[in-house]
């Protein structure tokens, strides 16, 4: 029986239409390693691998390990949209803020 974190891994995933493939592409990991992770009653996956699986699917690793809804709310979708941004290149972020600044002109 797959545990919770399985669960939303596997939901996540399929929301995204992401094959176990792609998913193991973006995280360094191999297909069966995901499966595993979707389908093992007790998986252990590694912090860094958890953290990996979090950025790919836009969510945060704390919403993959706690006991939430298998869907991620607008707190958290948001949490993963600003750690994202706040990886990017510096020329990347002005031009969101170009953007964001557009929309608030209108």
């Amino acid at each position: 029986m797959p545990s919770p974190l399985g669960d939303k891994i596997r939901a996540l995933r399929k929301n995204k239409r992401m094959s176990l493939d792609q998913l193991a592409d973006l995280t360094d990991s191999s297909k069966s390693y995901i499966w595993e992770l979707e389908n093992k009653d007790d998986p252990k996956p590694s912090a860094d691998k958890i953290g990996k699986i979090a950025v790919a699917l836009e969510v945060t690793t704390e919403f993959l390990l706690t006991e939430s809804s298998v869907t991620p709310d607008e707190a958290v979708l948001d949490e993963a949209f600003f750690r994202k941004f706040k990886a990017m290149s510096e020329p990347d972020k002005k031009k969101i803020r170009r953007i964001i600044d557009a929309w608030e002109d209108e």
